[in-house]
């Protein structure tokens, strides 16, 4: 990458004050972001293990209860409400319990539904998790991974190009179940470039889409390595801005795909922001406990988003996420951080 002085090395590395996070929290209640993708019904029982079954060498869990929680493309625009945003969700449920159950979710968290499709030849997805002390013991996925229909894709579209003209924003959430096409995503990319409208993407490298010229690409390590072309290894390197080879897939990314930014998750390390021309900058981790990353990539790319579309610069936007993020992984389950919990976090931090 260039060595070019990075434009926001005066800041204290993570570091935002709590009257900046209240001015962009203050902004972001006033946003309107569109997702569209993948949605999908998160399942989870809730057990105790206190015996090995006869049967085979497995665990028998203790069924205590169960929780259900929008996922996919549904926890994107979930964490975005629970933000205080407006947030239009885009997708396709199929007519059962599922559906029924997801949908009633997200009214109760103020997701606006309008735009999701019931459609007779699809199931919903449900992923069912299994919990025993707060440790996960086994997910089973039921599911449609064909490609949508394209009279579903232009229905999808023509309620996108109607919601499109009052929107700030929009996140594409792939996740390998359909719903994403490439004739999809290039309407997506045209129509919003037409309106300067800020478009992010969090990637799903089995699945081959064109995804140049995207405003943010959200990767996590192994998926930045996959998109790249390059066999990741088995080495990591404790400092990312010493890990020769992830800045190499990273260079690689961002000459391929010229995307304005992008954003590689790195777990337990924090996040890497990139940009053509500049530096790469690393945001190590917030997180005190980790307990449950499921959702989390959701998390950080809807917080980033929703800061940039409420006038944050892109460091300020990956600091702002990256404590999100930090709150979702010390709860268990697909989660969400609230504006006091996330103030409350930066003012950790200060003192």
């Amino acid at each position: 990458m260039s060595d070019v002085r990075h434009p926001f090395a005066a800041m204290k590395l993570g570091f935002m004050s709590p009257a900046r996070v209240r001015r962009i929290l203050r902004a972001a209640a006033r946003t309107r972001v569109l997702v569209i993708g993948d949605v999908m019904l998160d399942q989870f029982i809730w057990g105790c293990v206190t015996r090995i079954s006869p049967e085979a060498p497995v665990p028998v869990v203790d069924f205590e209860r169960e929780s259900f929680m929008p996922g996919g493309a549904a926890n994107v625009a979930r964490n975005l409400t629970a933000l205080k945003a407006s947030a239009d969700l885009l997708g396709v449920i199929a007519r059962d319990e599922a559906g029924k159950k997801l949908a009633g979710l997200l009214e109760e968290q103020h997701v606006h539904c309008d735009g999701l499709l019931q459609h007779f030849d699809r199931t919903t997805s449900v992923k069912t998790r299994i919990i025993a002390h707060q440790q996960q013991v086994v997910r089973i996925d039921r599911e449609t991974r064909a490609e949508l229909d394209e009279v579903a894709i232009q229905r999808l579209m023509e309620i996108f190009t109607q919601k499109l003209p009052a929107a700030d924003a929009v996140i594409v959430g792939d996740y390998g179940k359909g719903v994403v096409t490439q004739p999809l995503l290039d309407q997506i990319k045209r129509l919003s470039r037409e309106r300067g409208i800020w478009v992010s993407l969090d990637p799903k490298p089995v699945h081959k889409l064109d995804l140049s010229h995207l405003s943010l690409i959200t990767p996590n390590r192994k998926e930045a390595f996959e998109l790249a072309g390059v066999n990741e290894g088995r080495t990591r390197i404790a400092n990312p801005l010493h890990d020769a080879g992830l800045l190499h897939v990273a260079e690689k990314l961002l000459r391929e795909l010229q995307p304005a930014l992008l954003l590689i998750t790195l777990g337990d390390q924090g996040l890497l922001l990139c940009q053509r021309g500049q530096k790469p900058f690393h945001i190590p981790t917030l997180a005190r406990e980790v307990f449950d990353v499921s959702g989390a990539g959701d998390t950080v790319i809807a917080s980033f988003t929703l800061a940039i579309a409420a006038g944050a610069s892109p460091l300020e936007a990956a600091i702002f996420s990256n404590h999100a993020a930090g709150g979702v992984v010390g709860k268990v389950g697909t989660a969400t951080v609230a504006p006091e919990e996330l103030l409350a976090s930066f003012k950790r931090e200060r003192g």
